[in-house]
């Protein structure tokens, strides 16, 4: 019986299939919107463009809250400092790669 409680208390940070559903939800909610906004040319591009990447952004965090369980528990702390430290990383890899690309664009021979 105590493994039994063990077990039981080591998933409780888990969500229920109401949590999983409300993730689901608002993730089709998200890549709805900036299809439709697309499909209906609602906006200048600049504004679509902002648009979907606010969207994306979001649904980012819905995916890492709903579907990781990553939060502000100390029991999560680990994960979510890794999940930075990766956020960093690959931003330093995109805008270094980025930077490298301007720079052999513009010093290209004609």
């Amino acid at each position: 019986m105590a493994g039994h409680d063990n077990h039981s208390e080591s998933h409780a940070g888990h969500g229920g299939v109401k949590s999983y559903l409300i993730g689901f939800a608002m993730a089709v909610v998200l890549t709805v919107i900036p299809f439709a906004i697309v499909m209906n040319h609602t906006f200048s591009r600049g504004v679509t463009v902002a648009i979907i990447s606010t969207m994306a952004a979001v649904q980012m965090l819905v995916h890492i809250v709903y579907f990781l369980h990553m939060d502000r528990s100390p029991e999560q702390r680990s994960n979510v400092q890794v999940g930075l430290f990766s956020v960093l990383i690959i931003g330093i890899v995109v805008v270094g790669s980025l930077w490298v690309m301007h720079n052999m664009n513009i010093n290209m021979m004609p």
